[in-house]
């Protein structure tokens, strides 16, 4: 428990050295001081890099003799070998056939080869180590460094374990009400309102804050719905209320049980983006009918050609007003639609603890989606460093928040059937959609008229 505790402190301040830079920048704007992007980036950067290694320092300060009482108790903790035996006796050939034992502190490897489906397999063990140990060891159907079926016997104390009453929602209710008045200042604020000056105004900030609101409890939503259905036991969303920038830091829900197998991990990745985007899409299109599309690049607004989503969406809703180059400056709903586009499209990124992550192990399995979030990060730098400095900010977020590698499920080699693989492929189309310019040949197409062409 105490190992627990530390490493949520650790990523809590983690968290805070993110954070410090953009509530500098919200008080120097406040003051009518303007700094060079540039001076944030940098600042932005170091915040996090500093508080990493005056938490790594902290770490290597710890006494010698801690070090050696926690490998004693360690050794005591190990599986006998006559309990390890109890084990390889309950492998039988038509299973998995056993071909090595492996004691790992509490925990017991088998390597070997399955002789049966991954489902049924696993069923059967798990049915026997009951019988013959009760509750005392879960058993995991995982994959080693070289893609093979291996069996784990965990000690059930450590892993997560499911509750059998729900905990109140009244944090849950809190938080959301908190947002939503947190994101109403801030539409409202798009509109030259104060609401601390003029609160009976609050209605003008109504369409940003219901809109982003809807998409992001939405894709919370999708993804409980999701974990529910496939028996995991998980929180209410939580909203995370902020009194500047867009008013809120999204929303999250934590897992409390392990995930039963890749079909799960795919289903409850998938599903928030997917019911996110279902909400974002008819908030923009509707958004941008009310939204200012102006000639040539003013500035003022974003270029309708910047994603190719936009440019198709734009097109649909407004006809031949949107056009290549014209500038939108988004109405509040659209703009909130349009964040609704980039949390989809930042979620779907095929990083460690991100849903694309998660959809990514489930599709590519552990080695293959570590190499894909590699790659997927290192893409994030360079278009940081070449296209859009944000990128970077975004990257720092990702490196230090979700890291390269997502939660293994219970049975991690059965794998996903067709169905589930082509949905997979077309969410991370729709990603390249989002964050990809629409191409000068697809802009005529649309009749976008683009001047360059």
């Amino acid at each position: 428990m105490a190992e627990k505790r530390k490493g949520f402190g650790s990523t809590l301040l983690l968290i805070i050295g993110c954070l410090l830079p953009l509530i500098f920048l919200f008080l120097l704007s406040g003051m009518g001081i303007n700094i060079s992007p540039w001076i944030f980036l940098l600042i932005f950067i170091i915040c996090p890099l500093v508080l990493a290694k005056l938490i790594g320092i902290e770490e290597e300060k710890k006494p010698e003799t801690e070090d050696i009482e926690q490998e004693r108790a360690l050794k005591e903790k190990a599986v006998r070998p006559e309990e390890a035996k109890e084990m390889s006796d309950l492998f039988s050939w038509d299973v998995f056939f056993l071909k090595r034992t492996e004691i790992s502190g509490e925990s017991v490897i088998f390597e070997g080869s399955l002789k049966t489906k991954p489902e049924s397999a696993l069923e059967t063990l798990r049915k026997r180590f009951n019988e013959k140990f009760g509750k005392k060891y879960e058993v995991l159907l995982q994959q080693d460094n070289d893609e093979k079926a291996v069996v784990v016997a965990v000690p059930s104390k450590l892993l997560p374990t499911e509750q059998t009453a729900s905990p109140s929602p009244i944090l849950n209710i809190i938080l959301f009400a908190a947002t939503l008045v947190t994101t109403t200042a801030v539409g409202a604020s798009h509109h030259g309102v104060d609401l601390l000056a003029e609160p009976l105004r609050f209605v003008e900030g109504l369409p940003y804050a219901l809109g982003i609101m809807a998409v992001l409890g939405v894709h919370e939503l999708g993804h409980y719905i999701a974990a529910r259905r496939h028996g995991l036991d998980t929180t209410l969303p939580f909203f995370i209320p902020v009194p500047f920038g867009l008013g809120t830091f999204g929303a999250v829900i934590q897992m409390k049980s392990l995930v039963k197998n890749r079909k799960a991990l795919f289903d409850t990745g998938i599903a928030g983006p997917l019911a996110g985007l279902a909400v974002a899409l008819p908030i923009l299109f509707i958004g941008l009918r009310y939204s200012t599309f102006i000639p040539g690049d003013t500035g003022a607004g974003m270029n309708v050609s910047s994603s190719a989503l936009l440019a198709f969406l734009a097109k649909l809703s407004v006809g031949e007003a949107a056009s290549a180059s014209h500038t939108v400056v988004l109405h509040p709903l659209a703009f909130a639609g349009w964040l609704g586009l980039m949390i989809t499209a930042l979620n779907l990124l095929p990083i460690g603890q991100l849903d694309g992550g998660h959809i990514g192990y489930a599709l590519f399995g552990r080695k293959r989606s570590e190499i894909i979030a590699h790659v997927a990060f290192f893409a994030i730098v360079m278009l940081g460093i070449f296209v859009w400095t944000g990128w970077l900010a975004w990257a720092l977020i990702i490196f230090f928040l979700s890291g390269f590698k997502s939660m293994p499920p219970m049975n991690d080699v059965a794998e996903l059937d067709r169905k589930r693989v082509v949905l997979g492929a077309f969410t991370f189309v729709l990603l390249f959609l989002i964050l990809s310019p629409m191409p000068h040949a697809f802009q005529k197409a649309l009749g976008l008229h683009c001047p360059y062409v």
